[in-house]
């Protein structure tokens, strides 16, 4: 018998309307945030949370460039491998189009266009308790414009609704979910809302009818970042940038990441910073190992 593991699924998929004309030409999920395409943040999440197997799920047209910028993920010691999306028909059609690759395992979907930034504790906690599925809760000022998670007293959720006009809470669910094998069967067994895509809500809901789903708390020391609007691009661009300066270290290379994290040594770490073209993003890697040797 297999061991059950963490993979990682990313959806980079959708049309990416409300980012026209930009998104006209290429993915949404490669427009840049501040100075790396948009995909380096939820990609590097999942590194940070030990997550080596990773599916990037996106359109037929949007795919060979995700390819082209990624290759097989083994210049970073992990594992990462295409599929196709068709037509966007709901976020829980990622796990059946990911059938093969989860497997028996345990599964983290992440939205191609959600950042978090600060300790992520919380998601590597998540990922060790999980025992059905797992949404987290971020305090909004908005919360219309998300799922929304009421909690109770003893942290258990009491309620999930879809961008509600009165919300229960201010907490909403970011795009950041994990779910056992289990979730493969569950999403065939849902049926089109009356947007015609499957609901990552009602997947929630199948999970809360068994008592299998848990709610996680994202405290004031991690940022969310939703990027799926022109307004909240350019915010999540200056965010990057005013961190980056600040600090004078980058947030989501995945070169350093894969080094931190033991996928690679200091030699394979100076060998691929080598093959970097020149730039201000080579010459920060080129910084950090110096600063490791």
């Amino acid at each position: 018998m297999n061991k059950i593991k963490t993979k990682g699924i990313i959806l980079a998929g959708g049309k990416g309307t409300r980012l026209y004309p930009m998104t006209s030409v290429f993915s949404k999920q490669l427009q840049p945030i501040y100075d790396k395409p948009m995909i380096y943040y939820p990609l590097s999440t999942l590194m940070l949370a030990n997550i080596r197997d990773i599916l990037i799920i996106s359109t037929p047209q949007d795919l060979p460039s995700f390819e082209k910028l990624f290759g097989n993920g083994s210049q970073w010691g992990i594992n990462l491998s295409y599929q196709e999306q068709i037509y966007p028909n709901g976020l829980p059609e990622a796990f059946i189009l990911g059938e093969q690759f989860i497997g028996n395992n345990q599964v983290c979907l992440i939205l191609g266009d959600n950042i978090f930034y600060g300790k992520l504790d919380f998601f590597r906690n998540a990922i060790s308790t999980n025992q059905g599925g797992t949404i987290f809760a971020y305090r909004v000022d908005n919360p219309s414009d998300y799922g929304v998670v009421e909690i109770g007293y003893n942290d258990e959720v009491l309620s999930i609704e879809e961008k509600p006009k009165i919300p229960k809470s201010n907490y909403a669910i970011p795009g950041l979910y994990i779910f056992d094998s289990n979730v493969i069967e569950y999403s065939k067994d849902l049926r089109p809302s009356k947007r015609g895509e499957l609901e990552i809500t009602d997947l929630h809901l199948k999970y809360l009818t068994i008592n299998k789903l848990q709610v996680i708390k994202i405290g004031r020391g991690v940022a969310w970042l939703d990027t799926g609007t022109p307004d909240n691009l350019l915010y999540a661009s200056t965010f990057i940038q005013a961190v980056e300066k600040r600090q004078g270290l980058k947030i989501s290379c995945p070169e350093e990441i894969a080094y931190l994290m033991g996928f690679i040594d200091l030699e394979k770490y100076e060998r691929i910073v080598n093959l970097l073209p020149n730039s201000d993003y080579k010459n920060y890697c080129l910084k950090i190992m110096k600063e490791l040797s």
